[in-house]
């Protein structure tokens, strides 16, 4: 039976992989983001990869509560929601010692990354299919190693999906967390890498590569598989053994 999904950050980097493998599966996938044109030419791309329109698009920012609310009645109207995947995100400026630049840095950072997830999913709770609906949040290696205003916000998920598991469980729904390590094939890092970053952040990895997005998104997508209905409320580290570091 097909299964609908809503990815957000649909259009590019982790959020692509996932929605491709999704689409492969067979699922019918609703990419969102702010980028009109960046989603309309992904859908189009795995569309007909796939040789069937499986990916939709659908237009909103997720940091506005109004925004949100009708992208939720636009989607809900079509039928229930079996997976959910929040990937939307992003990494603003480094905090400085500035006291005004250090709480507009750490604000934007919670704005982009927990409340983007936090009112998508809030919003689509009621419209996901129980039991069996799945959550997926895409964290970082960030809030496990700690890393300013974007690891806080980032572990901040961590938190709340732990207790959002919580309250789900009993009515079948699984709720989980995947904290990627450097994989440097995303927008994340395309205007920031530099060849003697990426060999300095390689360094630290025990696998000795990057990763890749299809290898995160295998990852979501077992998480959001009807296989995986005995797995709630965990951080699945996709990362190379890099918190373990060098030996």
């Amino acid at each position: 039976m097909t299964r609908r999904a809503v990815v957000s950050g649909g259009g590019t980097g982790i959020g692509r992989a996932v929605t491709e493998r999704l689409a492969g599966d067979g699922d019918s996938v609703v990419i969102v983001g702010r980028r009109d044109a960046v989603l309309k030419a992904t859908a189009e791309e795995i569309n007909s990869a796939v040789g069937a329109e499986r990916v939709t698009t659908a237009t909103a920012d997720l940091t506005d509560p109004r925004e949100v609310r009708e992208l939720v009645e636009h989607i809900a109207a079509s039928g229930g929601i079996d997976v959910l995947v929040n990937n939307a995100g992003g990494n603003p400026a480094r905090a400085s010692n500035d006291l005004t630049a250090l709480a507009e840095a750490y604000t934007e950072a919670f704005r982009l990354n927990v409340i983007t997830a936090v009112l998508l999913t809030e919003a689509l709770i009621p419209h996901l299919i129980r039991p069996g609906g799945r959550i997926v949040s895409v964290s970082s290696i960030a809030a496990l190693r700690g890393n300013g205003p974007y690891g806080a916000a980032k572990a901040a998920l961590h938190g709340w999906a732990m207790g959002l598991a919580q309250q789900l469980a009993p009515e079948g729904v699984t709720v989980n967390i995947v904290a990627p390590g450097f994989v440097p094939a995303t927008e994340f890092w395309s205007e920031r890498l530099t060849p003697q970053l990426q060999a300095e952040r390689i360094a630290q990895i025990p696998l000795g590569r990057a990763g890749t997005p299809r290898e995160v998104a295998a990852g979501i997508a077992h998480l959001a598989s009807p296989e995986a209905g005995w797995t709630t409320g965990q951080i699945l580290q996709i990362n190379g053994g890099t918190l373990l570091g060098r030996g």
